[in-house]
């Protein structure tokens, strides 16, 4: 039995909005092609993971205290979690964990928490508190030549910059940052997003290819994927597409 490896960051501190709901996704589309998915939590005090030994990297959104309290404990693995990058292991990053790949996330005190400088972008919180990008969010995005709308919904003060390929375009929605065009960071083993919701749950597509991907890097072959009964989730991005993009 084919099966595939899962580090969950920080699972007891990064879990907004449903966020292991994405877990849960890929566990059951896994599961339903005949392959297992072995999950393995990482938290503070925990024994120093092998990032190259998954296949899957995932942690999700948490607020500025808990950013805070990570931050530094993250930091101590960037050598291995850059390692694990290079080597093409994949990483599905929300929110707060999208904000601490990045070089730093300012908070709204003006603290600089420092992030794993993995990736070029940063985030500075805007002052007033009560301003947020929040709300239902939709994004065109180009996935392995395969074009979807993503749907998610996005709740963040933190606006993000310098993002050179981003994970799609925004159809409705504000994205990085207040009035953006553009929303997340891609590249080929990475999804780094605000798109809670979860993400997987309403975006079928995104999860089969992080699916795809992870097999075919594991066991070097091409991987047909079983077609699986999306009817239900189909009917439900239909009516969420309709309603978002107010279509007729």
């Amino acid at each position: 039995m084919k099966e595939i490896k899962l580090l969950y960051l920080y699972a007891d501190m990064l879990e907004l909005y449903g966020d292991y709901g994405n877990i849960q996704v890929l566990k059951y589309r896994l599961e339903k092609r005949g392959i297992k998915l072995i999950v393995d939590k990482y938290s503070l005090e925990d024994n120093e993971p092998d990032f190259n030994s998954y296949d899957i990297i995932f942690a999700g959104g948490g607020a500025d205290k808990e950013q805070s309290i990570l931050s530094n404990d993250l930091i101590r693995y960037k050598k291995n979690i850059k390692t694990a990058l290079n080597n093409g292991v994949f990483f599905l990053l929300i929110c707060g964990a999208y904000q601490l790949f990045g070089k730093y996330y300012k908070d709204v005190d003006g603290n600089i928490i420092p992030g794993l400088e993995i990736f070029d972008y940063y985030t500075e919180a805007i002052e007033d508190r009560k301003k947020r990008c929040i709300g239902n969010i939709i994004i065109k995005s180009k996935i392995n030549d395969i074009e979807t709308e993503v749907i998610g919904f996005e709740n963040h003060g933190g606006q993000t910059y310098n993002i050179k390929t981003p994970f799609g375009k925004i159809l409705t929605g504000n994205g990085n940052k207040f009035g953006d065009i553009e929303e997340g960071y891609l590249e080929k083993n990475v999804i780094a997003t605000y798109l809670h919701g979860p993400l997987l749950a309403k975006n079928p597509v995104i999860a089969d290819y992080i699916i795809k991907y992870c097999l075919e890097r594991k066991y070097k072959e091409q991987i047909e994927l079983e077609r699986l009964d999306d009817t239900f989730e189909e009917k439900c991005r239909e009516q969420l597409l309709k309603e978002f993009l107010n279509k007729n």
